[in-house]
């Protein structure tokens, strides 16, 4: 297929992992892609295997930043018309919700809350420019769950998904979110113990571990016209993990 010829699309923390997935599947279906990362090494060498890519370094936390990587895409690409804020800090240190120091929250919430919106507000009229456009959220099924202050930054980021599309529907720009659950890797299952394993196929209706290809198929038909009926939601794409507060 080749839903995405003629399109621009920045994906955010793209220089490893499901950010640079989610951006050779884009290129793959005929887009102009920017890869964006705070680590430009890996931003270059990520744009090194995807013909006629820009790698650009981002901080998303950081406006002036921000501001450069959309002027950046828009003076290759001539505008933007799919943004995917991808970049985001992780659980980690980040489990604990009563203990985490409040510079630990603060940081949390730049990145994963604020780096969203300040993507999104510099999209917005290289968005418009082009007729209108989508922006996806990647938040987590934890913000279901109630798991630590990580949970509670992508919890907000679901409501900021819906509030946006509620602001920019009138210039024609969808804002959609998935929440993904357990994607499983190699090293991923190499550092989960017996127990967790069982929690989590535990609670899944679909009994398999998810991947990055279950991902990367929600998300380029989230983001096509394909889904042009749907706007403001966060999808979960966990396998129908039951755990809901």
């Amino acid at each position: 297929m080749n839903r995405y010829a003629g399109k621009s699309v920045i994906v955010t923390g793209a220089g490893n992992g499901i950010g640079l997935g989610y951006a050779a599947a884009f290129a793959a279906e005929g887009a102009s892609v920017t890869i964006a990362d705070i680590d430009g090494d890996a931003a270059a060498a990520a744009a090194e295997h995807i013909d006629g890519s820009l790698a650009v370094k981002v901080d998303v936390a950081d406006e002036t930043s921000v501001a450069e990587m959309v002027a950046a895409t828009v003076g290759r690409f001539g505008g933007v018309d799919v943004l995917v804020n991808n970049a985001g800090l992780h659980m980690g240190r980040y489990n604990l919700t009563s203990t985490l120091s409040l510079e630990g929250w603060r940081r949390l919430f730049d990145v994963n809350l604020f780096g969203a919106v300040l993507c999104a507000r510099y999209c917005h009229d290289a968005m418009v420019s082009r007729g209108g456009g989508v922006i996806l959220n990647q938040s987590s099924n934890s913000s279901y769950q109630g798991v630590g202050a990580y949970s509670v930054s992508k919890l907000a980021l679901n409501g900021l998904t819906l509030s946006l599309a509620q602001e920019f529907a009138a210039d024609n720009i969808r804002v959609v979110g998935i929440a993904p659950g357990m994607v499983a890797s190699d090293a991923v299952l190499a550092r989960l113990e017996d127990v967790h394993k069982k929690l989590v196929l535990g609670g899944q209706l679909v009994k398999r571990w998810g991947n990055i290809e279950d991902l990367i198929d929600f998300v380029l038909l989230l983001c096509s016209d394909g889904a042009s009926f749907v706007t403001g939601q966060t999808v979960t794409v966990d396998g129908g993990f039951v755990k809901r507060i």
